[in-house]
């Protein structure tokens, strides 16, 4: 009798297999003696769309609202059936004794396992693989010690009425606000708080009102020393900064008081996601979206990290005995590091990382035993591997210690102040090469209480207060985080789904809201744009998982309150107008054009959603790039055949007549990309985006 192994990725599918001692290869699962390992391709199973349950659910009218249907169904996707089919074919054979779950261990992962396994009536054992890394030795190691499948039920359970949840309300709330405005307007329980706060910060950003401020600086003997008074290093009085001018310039300074203290800072922790997206961003201004692809492919692909959807930054007791042999497999990169922790048998100096209590489903993220080559690496992948890396080592050096020296001087009545440090032990600092406190001239170490000195070049600064600034992604990070909105896993998800949807974009970095984006906001319910409800959700989704909370009453309440939200978007008296309407109107219906930006270009689209004629502003984008700033440049057909421009440069290139106008090379490329991708968009977001993109 065999094992059915089911995989959430063929690649994933493809090491299980080499591991277990299959070599039997099909075209949608892999055979050994004791194993057959199939695999899915993302979800291969999805809740049932409005026309599922009726055909006239497909046309968007206010009246249907709210559509709550009385049990929520399955169905198979239809770009994946092919694959559910060979795993419906093959579980219904004869000499099969258990089903084993080994797709993604966290509730995403769990929910597309859980819900094949419902279509298919599974009625045999069901194993669970419970692993955080992808290597040989953890996948064996897994193997050893499968899980009853029952131990994770509360997981399933947190799944589906996340998956519900945002069905109801997103469903529901989107498709009420569109027809109500005919624009395609999305809203969500969690993107629609992430947006109420990059709002409120814009708001903050233009009631604003600068003001101006003067500050005082003195040359106090070898020192230059700062004006203070409560705390208070600013004087919002000309006047008065003038006037403690004249009064301190070339008079003599006391020395009141000075204080040293001896002062510590422990390694940091290592990283879970969220905190690896914020350095990420702060670093390479990698997106939070970007950083989890790259992340995925370095546990997925080359194994050199465990899990990656994690929300702990600590590690369990009995991962101690793993240290050294993860040490040994950096080594060779990192090897001025690791050596002097090696000839001390790679004890971790950071104890306090071995925390039990402290570890959720998944362990912080850290390197894996597997050896380290970097040139099979990508450029990303060594920046994002060397930040994992780098922490790690961090545990292994003792903490950063240095002395500071506080000095407050009297000239005149007046206080000013002069700080420096002095770096006792770099620490674990020799590490990551940072040293975040200045050190100076180590003036202060040889001064004493009651000291006269001279004070000269009194000098003072001009300057405006500033507001806060926009948002970054890893701002919004924390943010979402600190109120619970989202998970690790999806925060990235919810940030790009605001960027598509137009209302919201990233300049310099920052994230600006449109003035889609600013209408929308002040459509939606107040309750939806509230992020402590949606944390509130989250944290119940939370309990579920772990056995605390009440299923049924969780969709009870979604349910009620899908109600109450239609209910107010139906009787608003609220108005909306497009942001993006043209003088232009359209040759079939006569209604006015919209502008939207596409990837291509702008494109025109009428604005009513039951027309959807579209035609092109712009030329259509090429993927030959601009041999001065790298743009992609746009197709022209001209008297002497086709050719590319670039829309900022002006630089013009004739095509390759041999290639025509199409790039073959580039083609072959982005077929090789898209063909060999893993996962496919389910209906419901297949839907939104025609919804809210196509249609715009």
């Amino acid at each position: 009798m065999k094992s059915l192994v089911l995989a959430e990725k063929p690649s994933v599918a493809r090491d299980l297999a080499r591991v277990l001692g299959c070599k039997d290869k099909k075209k949608s699962y892999i055979e050994g003696p004791g194993y057959i390992v199939t695999w899915a391709l993302g979800h291969l199973v999805e809740l049932k769309m409005p026309e599922d349950y009726e055909k006239r659910y497909k046309t968007w009218k206010m009246e249907d609202l709210p559509i709550i249907p009385n049990r929520m169904g399955l169905k198979t996707i239809r770009q994946t059936s092919h694959q559910y089919r060979a795993i419906e074919q093959l579980a219904k054979r004869k000499d099969l004794k258990d089903l084993i779950i080994a797709t993604d261990a966290g509730r995403e992962g769990e929910l597309v396992a859980r819900w094949i396994i419902e279509r298919l009536h599974w009625k045999k054992p069901l194993k669970r693989l419970w692993i955080s890394s992808q290597t040989d030795r953890a996948i064996r190691d897994g193997f050893k010690q499968l899980k009853p499948a029952k131990q994770y039920d509360n997981l399933y359970q947190s799944a589906v009425c996340r998956a519900e949840a945002d069905w109801l309300i997103g469903l529901n709330v989107t498709r009420a606000l569109t027809t109500k405005y005919n624009d395609p307007l999305s809203a969500g329980r969690v993107q629609t708080p992430t947006l109420s706060m990059i709002l409120d910060r814009e708001k903050d950003i233009q009631g604003f009102k600068p003001q101006e401020y003067w500050t005082i600086q003195a040359a106090i003997g070898p020192l230059t020393a700062s004006w203070e008074k409560n705390g208070e290093k600013r004087l919002f009085d000309q006047n008065k900064a003038e006037s403690i001018q004249d009064k301190t310039s070339g008079k003599s300074a006391v020395i009141r008081d000075i204080k040293r203290q001896e002062k510590s800072e422990p390694q940091p922790l290592p990283y879970d996601l969220t905190e690896l997206q914020r350095d990420a961003n702060r670093r390479f201004g990698f997106s939070a979206k970007q950083t989890l692809n790259v992340l995925q492919r370095l546990y997925e692909q080359h194994k050199l990290v465990t899990y990656p959807r994690t929300d702990s930054r600590y590690l369990t007791k009995d991962m101690e005995a793993t240290m050294k042999d993860r040490l040994k497999a950096i080594s060779s990169v990192y090897k001025k590091e690791t050596q002097p922790i090696l000839k001390q048998h790679g004890k971790v100096a950071a104890k306090r990382i071995f925390n039990d209590a402290k570890v959720t489903d998944h362990h912080a993220i850290i390197p894996t035993d597997q050896s380290l080559f970097m040139g099979d690496l990508s450029a990303d992948e060594r920046k994002l591997y060397d930040l994992i890396a780098t922490r790690f080592l961090t545990l292994f050096y003792p903490p950063y210690k240095y002395e500071s020296i506080h000095a407050v001087f009297d000239v005149e009545g007046e206080t000013f102040t002069a700080k420096e440090t002095a770096v006792i032990d770099k620490g674990f600092k020799a590490v990551t090469g940072k040293d975040d406190e200045k050190v100076a001239g180590h003036h202060l170490a040889k001064l004493k209480n009651g000291q006269t000195l001279s004070t000269k070049d009194v000098n003072i600064a001009s300057k405006m207060t500033e507001p806060q600034q926009r948002y970054s992604e890893a701002d919004l990070l924390t943010r979402m985080e600190k109120y619970g909105l989202g998970t690790p896993a999806t925060r990235a998800d919810v940030i790009e789904r605001l960027l598509s949807g137009q209302v919201v974009e990233r300049k310099n970095a920052r994230l600006y809201p449109t003035p889609k984006g600013k209408q929308l906001i002040d459509l939606v319910n107040d309750e939806l744009k509230s992020p402590k409800l949606t944390a509130r959700w989250e944290h119940q989704l939370e309990d579920i998982a772990h056995g605390k909370g009440n299923a049924g009453a969780f969709l009870a309440n979604i349910r009620k309150q899908t109600k109450q939200l239609v209910s107010e978007i139906t009787s608003s008296s609220k108005s909306y107008k497009a942001h993006n309407l043209t003088g232009s109107k359209c040759p079939e219906c006569g209604e006015l054009m919209k502008e939207i930006k596409g990837k291509d270009g702008r494109i025109l689209v009428c604005s009513s959603r039951e027309c959807g004629h579209r035609k092109r502003k712009d030329p259509k984008l090429s993927n030959r790039r601009c041999p001065k700033c790298h743009k992609r440049m746009e197709i022209h057909n001209g008297e002497a055949g086709v050719y590319f421009q670039c829309r900022s440069c002006n630089v013009v290139e004739k095509a390759d007549k041999k290639k025509k106008a199409v790039n073959k090379r580039e083609e072959r490329q982005l077929m090789k990309k898209y063909g060999q991708q893993e996962s496919v968009g389910n209906s419901m977001a297949d839907a939104l985006k025609a919804a809210l993109e196509d249609k715009e």
